[in-house]
């Protein structure tokens, strides 16, 4: 199996890929929000008559460059998201690990159905990814996190190197030592991390980009260099660059063409059409593993 961005449904791919063939599967299907997920895409040119100044008091001219976007509605949720964790079971190593990310709308369904599906004692953690960004109601508490619900495909033998993961700072560091303090702490299950900026430089303009530093800090815990990552809901395909960075690969892929224009543009990985005529995958592994669950 080749490093590639699959377009198409991913319940089509999963059937060509070995089984117990990745070390890390990281999901962020859908949230079943109810409403369309848009972002509007805007280039900035210089133009004495924009309609913006930037530095210096140069005048910038804003113009759009087009919308991403998918529809975010299913009507029985766990009826569409079943199969494709049943599928993940299967494709995960014996030593692999499932990263399930989800919102507060479907969590604790989703969370019964996958004790179900790999047995509560493989169930390793709920992250907390929380934020601080974007509209705020009065009438309730805003909700201001995301879930990731994380299971193991064997609960006594899953990778997890708590030593390669990027520390943080301390919240109280005059609490510790210098030498602590310097060096930072683990981190917990509750990751306090920005969204991506809407103006920074790792902004695609895909609509439900997750931050590089999330999924970093993912691939570093829970698989090694040369081990194979999966994303079948891959989005703006985050995943894919931290595996690059970090010396691991990976396989992704979406349903949704925009999304795949993106990944390609930010990864330069083949792009194949599921139902082409494309060669199907099969696993080599950099290290020349051959162990399967």
């Amino acid at each position: 199996m080749r490093e590639a961005i699959y377009l198409g449904d991913n319940l089509d791919l999963m059937p060509l890929l070995p089984e117990g063939a990745f070390t890390l599967i990281y999901l962020d299907p859908p949230f079943n929000t109810g409403r369309p997920q848009t972002r509007l895409t805007l280039v900035t040119q210089q133009d004495e008559g924009g309609d913006r100044t930037g530095f210096g008091g140069r005048r910038y001219r804003t113009e759009s460059s087009g919308t991403l976007g998918y529809p975010d509605t299913h009507e029985d949720y766990l009826a569409f998201i079943e199969p494709r964790l049943r599928a993940a079971h299967r494709l995960l190593r014996h030593d692999g690990t499932l990263y399930f990310h989800i919102d507060y709308r479907e969590a604790h369904y989703c969370k019964v159905l996958l004790d179900e599906i790999f047995g509560r004692e493989c169930f390793l953690n709920e992250l907390i990814w929380a934020y601080d960004y974007g509209a705020r109601t009065k009438r309730r508490w805003p909700a201001k996190h995301d879930t990731i619900l994380v299971y193991v495909r064997d609960p006594e033998r899953y990778v997890f190197d708590a030593e390669a993961v990027d520390r943080e700072p301390y919240m109280a560091p005059g609490l510790v030592t210098p030498e602590k303090a310097a060096r930072g702490k683990l981190p917990t299950d509750v990751w306090w991390h920005t969204i991506v900026s809407p103006t920074g430089r790792e902004k695609t303009g895909y609509p439900t980009q997750k931050p590089l530093g999330v999924l970093r800090r993912i691939v570093q815990a829970s698989s090694r260099e040369g081990d194979w990552c999966l994303d079948f809901f891959a989005g703006s395909g985050t995943l894919g660059v931290a595996a690059r960075e970090l010396g691991r690969q990976a396989v992704l892929c979406d349903l949704n063409p925009a999304a795949v224009e993106v990944m390609a543009t930010r990864l330069g990985l083949p792009v194949i059409e599921l139902g082409s005529p494309a060669e199907t995958p099969s696993l080599e592994s950099r290290r020349g593993r051959s162990e399967r669950s």
